[in-house]
């Protein structure tokens, strides 16, 4: 049984939730730590990618001393070299000429469409559909875990600058997931017997309030569908918004939920994420951790590996054992998708896989349950098992963590070294293959995304 908020002995601030985006960020009350440039950088990238963060991030995570090397500014706030010259420069002149909403937008987009906005297919080929219709708010990429967009989660409490769901949260209506029907992800599950986890995702699912969430996830416990083994919850709210769980006029409210949820048999799950160390210190953050645990929510952990902000063994190998302290399990270290600000924090793959490697050295057993560095690409998530030499070809040994077909899973294979490559659309096959193992199949499921080489794209 959890402890009400009320017994709790405090040991933390308790504040009332404050956003701040590029309405009003000026009355942050470190603003003044900034200097001309920095202001630009957020007026004029603010206007192309989303920004958004609040108080606790502000008061308490960022050093406004240390502003040029501060990881979490970085991961908040719009920085200049999130853009590229050309798209800078073209959203700057539009700025200083215009206050028309519409020319602003206008010249948004055009960047946006440039970027990349929905990789790895999502609207083409994830979308599942029931009783021949389109379910808009869900994907269903891998056989057992089918992801639900709750239409009321489509927000966050704060914006990490290298999301890759970026265009939900600015406007580009046709690029939103949202699924407001709770009936069709329980008549989906019931009916795809395959179907073992839901991944309730945004967004973010706890800017809902408790009672919301219940509305999606009541019907569920109701309906006991036998293939139902885990719900979990991909959520960021722990490392920008703790008081979520703690003392947030219903956080009890919330708490009993997963409660409910732990007793009926399912495995309730929260996918946090935390991108440095720093997230995991303050009293508020162990605070709430500790009332998931004590109602039996399982904390698993995530993050893309970072230029800027964490791209450091020493910080990973901090950042798992601060976990597991807290009773946390390590679970992937990704690679930030080929979309947005991708080439602001992206490291190539070589990098990425030394810092993993030198950081998993680093820690003990219980900490290595993490898997990494994964990319989320078009055929499924692909692990960079390391740099290798066979037959005297160096080359890249990959394999899949999970894939479109199953029986992609976990069949190790192998590209050519590059040492420039930062996503699989870098990669070509090793040993003059023509193909890599899974490419004739992927291209049977869509067509589409074979290029006029002959290629399948890897976005």
């Amino acid at each position: 049984m959890f402890v009400s908020c009320s017994s709790i002995n405090q040991n933390y601030t308790v504040m009332k939730l404050q956003s701040y985006s590029l309405n009003n960020y000026k009355i942050i009350p470190q603003i003044n730590k900034l200097s001309a440039e920095q202001l630009e950088a957020i007026e004029v990238v603010g206007n192309v990618l989303p920004f958004k963060t609040n108080n606790y991030v502000v008061d308490e995570l960022i050093d406004w001393e240390n502003l040029d090397n501060d990881p979490m500014f970085k991961l908040t706030f719009p920085q200049k070299g999130m853009l590229s010259k050309e798209h800078y420069d073209m959203m700057k002149i539009v700025l200083d000429h215009t206050k028309e909403k519409s020319i602003i937008k206008n010249t948004a987009n055009i960047i946006r469409n440039e970027l990349n906005p929905h990789p790895a297919g999502q609207m083409e080929h994830n979308v599942p559909v029931l009783n021949g219709e389109k379910l808009m708010g869900m994907q269903h990429k891998y056989r057992e875990t089918v992801l639900f967009f709750p239409s009321q989660g489509q927000t966050c409490h704060a914006y990490c600058t290298f999301c890759f769901r970026w265009p939900q949260f600015v406007g580009m209506e046709e690029m939103k997931f949202a699924g407001k029907e709770s009936a069709h992800l329980k008549d989906y599950v019931l009916q795809n017997k395959q179907v073992t986890d839901i991944l309730f995702t945004g967004g973010d699912p706890m800017v809902m309030k408790a009672r919301i969430l219940a509305s999606y996830i009541e019907p569920l416990l109701e309906a006991k569908p036998e293939n139902l083994q885990t719900i979990r919850i991909g959520t960021k709210a722990l490392g920008y918004w703790p008081y979520k769980f703690v003392t947030d006029d219903d956080a009890d409210e919330l708490l009993n939920l997963f409660e409910r949820i732990v007793k009926s048999g399912i495995n309730l799950t929260i996918m946090a994420h935390f991108s440095h160390p720093i997230e995991l210190d303050t009293p508020i953050v162990k605070t709430a951790i500790a009332r998931l645990r004590g109602v039996g929510v399982q904390i698993r952990t995530q993050s893309p590996v970072l230029k800027h902000i964490n791209d450091s063994p020493e910080l990973w190998a901090e950042m798992w054992r601060k976990q597991v302290n807290l009773n946390c399990i390590p679970y992937y270290m990704f690679i930030p998708r080929d979309t947005g600000a991708q080439d602001y924090f992206a490291l190539t793959l070589e990098n990425a896989w030394n810092i993993f490697r030198e950081a998993y050295q680093k820690v003990s057993g219980v900490c290595r349950t993490v898997r990494g560095p994964s990319m989320s690409c078009t055929p499924g998530k692909v692990q960079v098992l390391g740099v290798s030499e066979i037959k005297g070809e160096k080359v890249f040994v990959l394999r899949m963590l999970q894939g479109r077909n199953p029986n992609w899973v976990a069949r190790p294979f192998f590209a050519k070294y590059d040492p420039d490559a930062i996503w699989m659309s870098d990669l070509k096959p090793a040993f003059d293959e023509d193909r890599f193992f899974f490419e004739n199949e992927l291209e049977l499921m869509f067509n589409e995304y074979v290029t006029d080489d002959g290629n399948v794209n890897f976005e």
